[in-house]
């Protein structure tokens, strides 16, 4: 996998996944998970997508143009659902 085209990737799946797992927060943002490390906003969607692709990872638009994201290994669905 990597960050862009031809490039090897920068940081690691699990490192990508440690944020998702170290937070109390039961989603997080793009940029939110982008704030954590030293690459671009697009590249971390990037990698985000290929983790949701295989199930890793899973999300959710928000918004004509937001995602949030989460682990479901580290977050319950009904962690989500705040009107029961």
């Amino acid at each position: 996998m990597s960050d862009g085209p031809g490039r090897p990737p920068r940081i690691t799946d699990d490192e990508i996944l440690s944020v998702f797992r170290s937070t109390s927060d039961p989603v997080l943002t793009t940029g939110e998970v982008a704030s954590q490390f030293e690459i671009t906003h697009r590249g971390i969607r990037d990698r985000l997508e290929k983790l949701d692709k295989r199930s890793t990872l899973e999300s959710k638009k928000v918004g004509a143009r937001a995602k949030v994201w989460w682990d479901p290994e580290h977050t319950r669905t009904s962690d989500l659902d705040h009107d029961n």
